[in-house]
């Protein structure tokens, strides 16, 4: 199982962009799928999940700001972020509770590889 995401780039403060995961692999389900970001120097923190049914949780630093949805059918996770700050700048991780199919493997953890996020003022 593998999350790849896609979307990153540079933005000028107030400016917007869109990041795509994709999960793919031997999976029967996904829990919980979320974003999750880096800035240099800083631990690794929660941006916005979202359950199977489409609940979200927010960091409160992006709320208003970020929207986070998911297509099932697809096994994708989207973050739609507006009115980006020059404290957004981070790398960006997808990450994914997944039921597989493989017996032996059951419920993994999975991340994806990052993509990064640069916001200039």
């Amino acid at each position: 199982v593998q999350l790849v995401e896609s979307g990153g780039g540079s933005v000028q403060a107030g400016g917007s962009l869109r990041l795509a995961c994709a999960a793919s692999g031997r999976i029967f389900s996904i829990n919980a799928m979320g974003w999750y970001r880096q800035a240099p120097g800083k631990q690794r923190e929660l941006v916005a999940s979202i359950a199977t049914g489409g609940s979200t949780i927010y960091a409160d630093s992006v709320k208003g700001r970020f929207t986070i949805s998911r297509d099932n059918a697809k096994n994708t996770v989207y973050l739609q972020m507006n009115s980006l700050k020059p404290e957004d700048t981070a790398v960006y991780y997808c990450n994914a509770g997944v039921i597989t199919t493989n017996p032996d493997l059951g419920y993994l953890e999975v991340w994806g590889q990052g993509t990064l996020v640069t916001v200039s003022s």
